[in-house]
Formats: structure tokens, C-alpha cells, sequence
């Protein structure tokens, strides 16, 4: 008993087995405290935890870890998983990182640089970083290339790759590329191209520069057409060839208890850790390049290989004529024993070559006169060999600003003839002169010796032969092309660089007063154009669906975790899809229609105690109607309750799947996006309504279009039954739309109102009954009984038995969520949903709320043909937590 009492057998420590009203606070720390019965127990206590702690602390201390041998090895490991940017420990110190489509990219800047960001689009310049873009390049025969091409696009959407001006290498193309002979169906997602400049031979190379989303899907189709199915060569990267030495280098360093020093015999065999340039997650043994045997056609994947950075805005020309100097002529050697510049020698030997070196950089000097890069033909290409900008750093950070009256004869020269087609011509095509600027980059260890022991700290500092040269290829952005407003807003140009350089010129950059952005910003740019985003704005394509399920998942993940009182219920505001468009049935909806209705009616009012469509009544007859008013237009407002959806609709009116991710948007021949030019510019002239003089009349004659009767629009209906198309709107008066807001149809006392009313903000809808509350209510109380067991006693108590629906077919019913197959998307409201936005705010480029998202053709027809003419193109727009409707303008682009 006596050796029982004397051990400690709980887990609690010595001090805590005493009686609470004997503990002492110091006992934790000093064990003299303790009674002398308990010190020596407290003591050997102490000694073990001591011990095991050594035991466990196997990471090295912040000093150790932080050792630059360490850091790149750690960073090495980091990379294997996602890829990183060569600016990625730049961005991950000052941006929210996020990983998508295999890289951490920079989402939005850490501090408040919203409308910064926006100033610098508009004013100045804003720099990104578009390396994660992927490079796929096509070598072979001019006519087997253009042949097999252009069955993946098509001269009804506008470009193709085999257009005269982007043929001979001077002007960037972009398309849409469908799977083969499948226009206007299958949908792979846009691409831009550039062709290299012919050089007398039938040989040509082809740059295709696709998002990551869209990568696979884009090869796959190619290797297809091209039948490339055997490799070409394994590519064996450098960081792999590093991967063993960095393992014996993680267990040299990494060894617990032993330190490194210059005498160690270990110390001494360490190989220095490569650091990753490229791609770090590339397999040794996976082929990145394929050849057809039939046509000799050659495929390979140069992501990561060519950097690509973006400068936005009118003075983005300024940034790069500060930052990048021209490589000067080199007809020697400096050193025999490096090849440092060797490809530039013996090009320098070349008179030719010389000549249209020195014609680039007359016009790249030229750019510091231009006002906004708009100014130049749209995707101009300019080749150019330029110096080390890491030798041209200013001593702080300035704004570059251009020089209007230096070049001012010779720049209106340039905006007249644009850039000949010799200067297109870059060395960056070649891959063994990409190779050898890359291994002979001098390092910023040796730059910044070099500085050390000049005379005149922060001189200039001459590298004379030693200086490297590095090819590089400037492509001009056009920015917003369509529409009347803003033309040439959001201009810029494109670097191309070999890969290695990435740090080497994003610094110069910075240092010349550039605002840098990420995912965000690129998000907001193509809003301010009105142009649809990668992947967000595709919905027919792949990487469009992906994107739409992940995006609902995550909102209805979001909304799960809100308690109920604390989230809007959809089911009562009428939103009968709030977390994902439901495309696929929206146009099916309008096709059934327009076939149960034979044509195009103008329909009257509908009244607002039930919605129809088709002649069946989706709202019970029966249903109580509560009257309230409006607290904003101070009507006399209706609540329409929605009791049953059973019975009332018929099963050809309801899908099928009762999942929200497996309705009829997840196929791809439910609906196609309208891209014909020639069908949008149509459209575009009707959605005009007439201010002033027979505006519409003089316009649409301007534009050649035809007038809306139903001989031009009903075979347009027949050939595209189920098509979307891509819409914008701006609200007439306050309000901001926000995403999977629904676009409706006015009625004629909408329209009326508005025309009476100015201050009119728009009608409201009447508020629907949740008709799923006593289902949630009941799987409630029966997953609240099967916790306590209470099965058997349901058994006796027939009233308390649930139905078969209940129990099997509403499992997981969220309240305020439709849970329910959906009925017609179109009459569901009071007023005819005509599509939905894919992105709204408020925009700082207009100075009010804009939209853009995907309307119904049919509907959208049927909306212009029955409206007045001088309210063409308005409709409402109805957030989906929200019952009020705003009045917007509806517009398409060209």
C-alpha cells in the first residue's frame, strides 16, 4: 500500500495530485515550493520531460533554416506539387496566394489597392505576371499546319490562323477553337497565335498560347488532327536532374545534432542545390514533344519555357522604353572559354542582321513619343535584342513618363505604316539561344561584387562584352475594340523573355512606378472591356462547366454554414438557382415556348397572383394572397405563394436529375454560345432604341443590317434553337448587380411606369411560400428520434410515419434552397427570366452598376420584337437575395 501511494500512476503532474487548497501557483516552475515528500518525485518529473524534448526536436533552429543552401532546397520540395512562378517569392510577400490549375498564383495584393489598381490601368501602367499561360508550339509544312487547323475554327467567329496579316508573323491572331468539324458545337476555348516570320523556307513554327484550364483539352484535340501519337524525345528537365543531389544534400544538412562547418569532411563533398527554373513538377519520363509520322508534323509543350509578362496602360510604352535598352553590336568575344553571347557574335557578323537590329531599336525607341499604346495597329509585333536591365536600375523608384516633342514627326510615321515586317523577326524562336541565355546568365551575387568594387559607389556600372544579351518579343494588346465608349481603354503590351530572366526584369519594372496585380485585377480589366474571362464566361466550354460546379459547391458550402435566421431563403425570393446557372434548361424553357406558342405574340400583362407558361400553372389556384406595400415605390404589392409543385406540372416541364450539379448544363450538346460576327452585329443594331430622329433606322442602315421582321429573325431561330449570347448591361439608376443575377423581360406597365416615372427604381417581386419548410421540418424530427432510438415507438404512431418521397427522395433538403426538380426557369417569377449575369459591380470606368452575363436567343428576339421602339434593349435585372427589380440597358458589342 505504502509503494502504491508513493507512485504516480495518473497523467496529472506531481504538483496536481495535492489537494487544491495546498497548490501554489510557483510549483508549476520551482519544485522547493512542492512539499519535501513530492520534491524528489517532481525532480526526476522535470528530468524526463527535459529529455524527451531533446528527443523531439529534430527541426533546426530560424537561423539554420533560413541558410540560403537550406532555403533553396526547401523550396525545391515546395515546387514538386504545384508550379511556381519565377516572381512567386515576390508575390507570396506581398499577395493572397492562391493554387489553381497546378501554380500558386497571386490572387489580390495584401493592401487596399483596389481603385489603385483602376488608377493604373487608366493613368499609368499595371504590370502581371502571365508566365502560367501555356505555350504550345507546331512546327512542319505551312500548308499541312493551315490545313489541319482550320477544322478546329471558323471564318464565321472571325479570325483564323490562316489570315494574311498574322500568316507572315507581323500581327498576334486570337479565336475560338471548336473540336473538329464540330462548329458551332464543342466548344475547347479561346486561344491567341503568332506565327514566326517566314525565312524563305516551306518550315514554319507556330506559337498557341492557351489558359492552363484549357490545356489538355486543346492538346489532346491537336494531336488528334495531327495524328501525333509517338513521342518525339523524353524531355529531361533541369530540376530533375538535381532531385538525388538534393536528397543527399537534405540528409547532409538536415541531420539532427551535427553542424556543418568549412573543416567537416561532410561539409566539404556538398554539392550546391540547383535552384528550379521552369516547370518543377514535369515526370523525367513523360514525353512534352510528339511528331507525326504521316505528316512530320511536331507538337511540343514549352510552358514555363517562354515567360510573358503584361503591361496595362497608356503609358506602359514609357515603362518599357525606361526599363530595356538595346543590346549593343558584339563582334568579339569577351571570353574564349564561356559561351556567354556567342550566338550574338556571330549574328553581329552578319551585316543583315545588323541593319534590322538597329531598325528595331530605332522603333523601339520611338515608343517614349507615343501617348497610349492604342495607337498602334492591334497585336503589333516588334522583335528586339536587349541588354542586361539589371545594369539600368535608377537609384529609387520613379514614374516614367514619355517624351511627346522628342520623336514627334517620326512617331506620326509609325502610327501611319506601323512596324515593317522585318523587325517581327526575334531570336527568342530559337530554342538553343533560349538554352545558352539561360545557363550564362550572370548571377546577382556576382552583379552586385561587380558593384562593390567600382570607384564611385552607384555609378553606372559597365559589363562591356561581358553584358548579356537576351532576346525578347513585344506584343501590342489592343484593349476595348467593341462598342462606342472608352476606345482603346485598357491597352498595353506583351514581353516575351526566356526562361531565368523572370526577376531580372521584374524588378526594372517595379523600380519604374509600375502597380502590380493578380487574378483579381485580371478579372477586373476584361470586366471594364466587357470581355468574357477565362474560364468564368464560357459555360460551353469544359473548363466553363468545371469552373461553374466548383463555384457552386463552394457558395453552397458558404451557405451551409450560416444558421438559417441568418441566411436569405431562395425559396420564398423566387431564386430558384442561386449558386449556378442553370444554362441547359433555360434555353430548353424558351424553345418550348416558342413551340407551344406558334410564333411571336405580344403578351399582355401577367397577373401577378400566378405565372404561366405554356398553359400550365406553376402557382396553386388556391394559394392566399396577402397584399403589403412596397416600401420603396409605395404601390400596393402582391405576395405570391407557391403551396405545391406537385401536380401542377407535368413531367416533360421538369428535369429529370434531382442533383444540382447534374442538371442539363453538365452536357455539351444542350446549348451553344452565338459567335457568329455576323449574327451579333445584327442583334447588336436592333438592341438600339430610337433617341432622337430615326437613330435606329440610320444606324442599322450604317451598319448594312436588315430590319427586324420576322422573314430575317425566324430562320436565325431554326438554325440556332438553343444558343446564349453574350450580353451587357448598365443600370439606368442605382443599384449593383451582383453574380447569378436574373435578367428578366419588363412587362407593358414596367415599361409604362418608367416612361410616367423617371425616378421609377423598378417593380418588385411578390414574395413566393416556402413549400419544402414542412419537409425540412419533419427530416428534422425524424433524425432527432433515430438519435434516441425511438424507431419501434414510430411504428405504433401512424401519423408520425413519413412518406416514401420524404424519406428517399428529400434525404439532404437545406431550407431556403429549391430541393425539388426544377420546374420552367422562365415563368417561375412574375416577371419572364431572359437569362443571368456572370459578373456584376459596380463599375469605376462607367461611374455606375454594370453587368455582364448570357441571355436566351430566343428570348432575347422575342423581348426586341414585342417591345416598343424607343424602349428597345431595357430590361430588369433582380439580384437573387433580393424582390426588387432593376431597370438596365441591354447591349451587345462587336
Amino acid at each position: 500500500m505504502l509503494k502504491a501511494v508513493s507512485q504516480k500512476s495518473s497523467n496529472s503532474l506531481v504538483f496536481q495530485t495535492l489537494p487544491r487548497h495546498m497548490r501554489r501557483r510557483a510549483m508549476s516552475h520551482n519544485i522547493k515550493r512542492l512539499p519535501r515528500r513530492l520534491q524528489e518525485m517532481a525532480r526526476k518529473e522535470a528530468e524526463k520531460a527535459v529529455h524527451q524534448k531533446k528527443e523531439q526536436s529534430k527541426t533546426k533552429c530560424r537561423k539554420a533554416r533560413r541558410r540560403h543552401i537550406n532555403l533553396v532546397a526547401e523550396f525545391n520540395r515546395r515546387q514538386r506539387k504545384n508550379i511556381w512562378l519565377e516572381t512567386h517569392i515576390w508575390h507570396a510577400k506581398r499577395f493572397h496566394m492562391v493554387k489553381k490549375w497546378g501554380y500558386c498564383l497571386g490572387n489580390n495584393p495584401t493592401e487596399k489597392s483596389y481603385r489603385a489598381c483602376y488608377r493604373a490601368m487608366t493613368k499609368h501602367c499595371l504590370l502581371q505576371d502571365l508566365s502560367y499561360y501555356c505555350c504550345l508550339e507546331l512546327t512542319g509544312k505551312e500548308n499541312e499546319l493551315l490545313k489541319q487547323l482550320g477544322r478546329i475554327c471558323s471564318i464565321d467567329t472571325g479570325l483564323t490562323f490562316q489570315e494574311a496579316c498574322c500568316l507572315s508573323g507581323r500581327f498576334e491572331g486570337s479565336l475560338n477553337l471548336y473540336r473538329a468539324d464540330c462548329y458551332p458545337e464543342e466548344m475547347l476555348g479561346p486561344v491567341t497565335f503568332i506565327w514566326r516570320p517566314r525565312d524563305g523556307s516551306e518550315h514554319r513554327q507556330l506559337w498557341i498560347w492557351v489558359h492552363p484550364a484549357l490545356k489538355q483539352d486543346i492538346l489532346r484535340e491537336l494531336k488528334a488532327i495531327f495524328q501525333c501519337s509517338e513521342p518525339e524525345e523524353i524531355c529531361i528537365t533541369e530540376p530533375v536532374t538535381t532531385s538525388i543531389q538534393e536528397e543527399k544534400q537534405m540528409e547532409v544538412v538536415m541531420s539532427p545534432g551535427k553542424k556543418r562547418k568549412k573543416e567537416d569532411k561532410e561539409g566539404e563533398k556538398v554539392v550546391p542545390v540547383k535552384k528550379i527554373i521552369g516547370d518543377g513538377t514535369r515526370d523525367p519520363f513523360q514525353s512534352y514533344s510528339w511528331i507525326s509520322q504521316t505528316t512530320g508534323i511536331g507538337i511540343s509543350d514549352r510552358s514555363m519555357e517562354i515567360l510573358r509578362y503584361r503591361l496595362i496602360g497608356p503609358l506602359s510604352h514609357s515603362v518599357l522604353t525606361e526599363t530595356l535598352k538595346a543590346a549593343s553590336v558584339q563582334t568579339e568575344m569577351a571570353d574564349s572559354e564561356t559561351e556567354l553571347n556567342n550566338w550574338w557574335v556571330e549574328n553581329c557578323k552578319d551585316s543583315e542582321k545588323v541593319s534590322l537590329h538597329q531598325c528595331q531599336s530605332a522603333i523601339f525607341e520611338l515608343l517614349e513619343g507615343m501617348s497610349s499604346p492604342s495607337e498602334m495597329p492591334p497585336g503589333t509585333i516588334l522583335g528586339l535584342t536587349v541588354g542586361d536591365p539589371r545594369i539600368n536600375l535608377p537609384k529609387k523608384k520613379t514614374k516614367a513618363m514619355p517624351d511627346f516633342e522628342k520623336y514627334q514627326d517620326k512617331v506620326r510615321q509609325l502610327y501611319l505604316e506601323g512596324v515593317p515586317l522585318d523587325c517581327a523577326h526575334s531570336f527568342i524562336w530559337d530554342q538553343d539561344i533560349c538554352k545558352n541565355v539561360t545557363e550564362n546568365k550572370i548571377s546577382e551575387q556576382d552583379l552586385n561584387h561587380m558593384r562593390a568594387q567600382l570607384l564611385v559607389p552607384g555609378s553606372h556600372l559597365d559589363l562591356g562584352p561581358c553584358e548579356s544579351k537576351i532576346p525578347i518579343l513585344l506584343v501590342q494588346q489592343p484593349g476595348k475594340m467593341a462598342g462606342e465608349d472608352r476606345p482603346g481603354w485598357g491597352s498595353g503590351w506583351d514581353i516575351y523573355l526566356p526562361k531565368g530572366w523572370g526577376m531580372a526584369f521584374w524588378i526594372p519594372f517595379i523600380y519604374q512606378g509600375v502597380r502590380v496585380g493578380g487574378l483579381q485585377e485580371a478579372l477586373k480589366h476584361s470586366e471594364y472591356q466587357r470581355t468574357p474571362h477565362i474560364p468564368n464566361d464560357f459555360p460551353d466550354c469544359q473548363a466553363g462547366r468545371q469552373f461553374a460546379k466548383e463555384l457552386e459547391t463552394s457558395l453552397l458550402e458558404q451557405f451551409k454554414r450560416r444558421p438559417p435566421a441568418k441566411r436569405a431563403n431562395y425559396v420564398k425570393l423566387g431564386t430558384l438557382s442561386p449558386f449556378i446557372c442553370p444554362w441547359g434548361q433555360l434555353t430548353k424553357n424558351w424553345e418550348g415556348r416558342m413551340k407551344a406558342s406558334g410564333g411571336f405574340v405580344r403578351p399582355s400583362s401577367p397577373h401577378p397572383e400566378c405565372c404561366t407558361t405554356e398553359g400550365h400553372n406553376y402557382c396553386d389556384p388556391k394559394a392566399e394572397v396577402v397584399r403589403e406595400t412596397s416600401p420603396e415605390t409605395g404601390e400596393v404589392e402582391e405576395t405570391m405563394e407557391i403551396t405545391s409543385s406537385e401536380g401542377a406540372l407535368k413531367p416533360e416541364d421538369v428535369t429529370s436529375t434531382h442533383d444540382l450539379g447534374e442538371r442539363d448544363e453538365t452536357k455539351t450538346s444542350d446549348f451553344i454560345v452565338l459567335r457568329s460576327e455576323k449574327l451579333l452585329m445584327q442583334l447588336s443594331a436592333w438592341c438600339y432604341p430610337t433617341a432622337g430622329k430615326d437613330r435606329r433606322i440610320r444606324l442599322i442602315s450604317r451598319l448594312r443590317q436588315k430590319e427586324m421582321t420576322e422573314d430575317v429573325f425566324l430562320p436565325i431561330l431554326m438554325s440556332y434553337p438553343r444558343a446564349l449570347v453574350w450580353v451587357n448591361l448598365s443600370l439606368l439608376r442605382k443599384g449593383n448587380p451582383e453574380l447569378h443575377a436574373m435578367i428578366c423581360i419588363p412587362t407593358e406597365d414596367d415599361l409604362l411606369h418608367l416612361s410616367k416615372d423617371k425616378l421609377f427604381c423598378g417593380p418588385q417581386e411578390p414574395k413566393h411560400r416556402d413549400i419544402f419548410k414542412d419537409k425540412v421540418q419533419r427530416q428534422k424530427e425524424e433524425k432527432k428520434k433515430k438519435k434516441k432510438g425511438g424507431t419501434k415507438a414510430l411504428e405504433g404512431d401512424p401519423l408520425s410515419v413519413p412518406d416514401k418521397d420524404t424519406t428517399e427522395d428529400h434525404e439532404d433538403l437545406i431550407l431556403g434552397l429549391w430541393s425539388d426538380a426544377l420546374p420552367d426557369v422562365t415563368s417561375h417569377c412574375s416577371r419572364t427570366v431572359l437569362g443571368y449575369v456572370t459578373r456584376g459591380d459596380f463599375s469605376l470606368a462607367a461611374g455606375c452598376g454594370e453587368a455582364l452575363g448570357f441571355v436566351s436567343l430566343t428570348g432575347l428576339i422575342y423581348m426586341l420584337y414585342n417591345q416598343p421602339a424607343d424602349k428597345k434593349g431595357l430590361v430588369l435585372l433582380r439580384t437573387p437575395a433580393s424582390l426588387q427589380y432593376r431597370f438596365a440597358r441591354l447591349t451587345i458589342e462587336v
